[in-house]
């Protein structure tokens, strides 16, 4: 289908004016604090606005509502974790990361437990991001291809250029202030389709509800024991697990506490920014229901065999007024380039603090070549993986469930360091051995016990039991 004018200048207005926005802080970025840090100036609510982009990206934009469509509302249980950790990180985690001289968040590994733990966490994290950013690329690319009949390796490595252009140039203040825009343009896209949903029912708004309540879309699934299947306490313990990880030792969240002007600002972003998914999360599974009584009271408006999954990008193209059309396919857009962007700098962040600075004096001039160089690297690597996916989908999931195993040993690694004071390098590694075992034996192996979702709950508790024990042990036996 052809978009109107008026989409057309909506959709490229966004894209130009994120271009040109985040390359204006190109001046401002004098050094290479400034480049990775804003030296620390940034407002809080900018910052817990960056925070929530990097919470959404375009998968979980198009994924959530087809969660819904094709379900109930148990995945928003997931969300109910957020406010719990961004509590707990206000609380504990902010002020930690900002006591500590460094803008890595892998150098205290490095203090508790020697420089192999730094460098494993390091390359976990670089290894899955690098991985994300190709994945939201294809994944951006295919409802764009499927809505605007472009090509997707077009799409893939013009918005990559686009998304790299402004990081390299703009540095984490670029990266921040266009994750704040596209996360209001977020908000407002997805904000705009619950109302024309609500407005569209042939009897009303009274009319979607009623549908969704009698199929029992609204869910939040079962209450019951059951440890097998996605039941409320199943996703809400694993949403707490994947949501302190995220606050606790991911180098996105880890970048954005140190931005901040002051301690107190760094917690009120940490909370706004957990606490904004919320609400915007419930848009999108809204969205999601709502599409469902739409096409159930008019099955003759939506072709037969269209997908779950296609269902909002077909809404977007064919049910939304002229111009709001432009905003959802912007929005889908912000969603993506918040994502990668958040990746790139990171990532290029952590290859100079934990690599080429470790032990090494180096002048602010080649921090920032390093810092260019890297980052533009890191762009060109995600955009050949994201047009690798093109042709080999099962390698996408099987990289998924390693990344899986590296970010549960991430976590368990801090947490022992984190909780438990008198602890041996040595104690954690076997912790980190036998947690990461336990995860690729729970990912791979024929596990029909337990869920999937359970996978990075065990093995992080393994990893800190493991350790905790070990360095009681010997203290017991050195007390003897």
């Amino acid at each position: 289908m052809e978009l109107s004018i008026l989409d057309f200048i909506v959709f490229f207005a966004f894209i130009a004016g994120t271009l040109l926005f985040g390359c204006s802080f190109f001046s401002k970025n004098r050094n290479s604090s400034e480049y990775t840090s804003a030296g620390g100036r940034l407002p809080a609510w900018v910052v817990g606005m960056s925070i929530f982009a990097t919470y959404v990206s375009s998968i979980s934009f198009l994924a959530l509502p087809g969660n819904a469509y094709m379900g109930n509302w148990n995945p928003f249980v997931f969300s109910l974790s957020i406010p719990i950790a961004s509590w707990i990180a206000a609380k504990y985690f902010v002020p930690f990361y900002r006591n500590i001289n460094s803008i890595s968040a892998y150098s205290y590994l490095e203090e508790r437990f020697g420089y192999w733990a730094r460098v494993y966490a390091s390359c976990c994290y670089l290894l899955t991001q690098v991985a994300r950013i190709g994945s939201v690329l294809y994944l951006m690319a295919l409802p764009l291809h499927s809505m605007l009949g472009w090509s997707i390796p077009a799409i893939i490595i013009v918005s990559g250029f686009c998304v790299v252009i402004y990081s390299v140039l703009g540095g984490i203040t670029a990266v921040i202030w266009t994750d704040a825009i596209q996360g209001i343009i977020l908000i407002a896209g997805s904000l705009a389709c619950v109302l024309v949903l609500l407005f569209s029912m042939p009897e009303g708004p009274s009319q979607l509800f009623s549908i969704a309540k009698e199929y029992d879309k609204f869910s939040l699934g079962s209450f019951g024991p059951d440890p097998g299947t996605t039941t409320f306490w199943v996703t809400l313990v694993y949403g707490l697990f994947i949501n302190l990880q995220n606050y606790g030792i991911d180098q996105n969240y880890v970048q954005r506490y140190k931005t901040a002007k002051d301690d107190k600002s760094a917690r009120s972003a940490a909370l706004f920014g957990g606490l904004l998914y919320v609400p915007v999360s419930m848009f999108f599974f809204f969205i999601g229901t709502a599409l469902f009584a739409y096409y159930t009271a008019s099955p003759e408006l939506l072709p037969e065999g269209t997908a779950n999954d296609a269902v909002f990008p077909y809404f977007i193209v064919h049910g939304l007024p002229t111009g709001i059309t432009g905003l959802l396919i912007a929005a889908i857009c912000a969603a993506g380039m918040s994502t990668v962007s958040t990746s790139i700098n990171s990532s290029a962040t952590i290859i100079l603090t934990d690599f080429f600075q470790h032990k090494r004096k180096m002048t602010d001039k080649q921090n920032m070549y390093v810092l260019y160089a890297t980052s533009f690297i890191l762009g060109i690597l995600g955009m050949g993986l994201g047009l690798a996916m093109m042709s080999v989908q099962s390698a996408l999931e099987a990289w998924w469930s390693l990344a899986a195993i590296f970010s549960g040993g991430m976590l368990g690694l801090f947490l022992l360091g984190y909780m438990v004071k008198r602890i041996k390098s040595i104690h954690a590694m076997i912790g980190v051995v036998c947690g990461v075992m336990l995860i690729a034996w729970m990912s791979f192996g024929k596990n029909t016990v337990f869920h999937s979702y359970l996978t990075i709950v065990f093995g992080t508790i393994l990893i800190f039991l493991v350790g905790f024990l070990l360095s009681l042990f010997t203290v017991k036996q050195r007390s003897k």
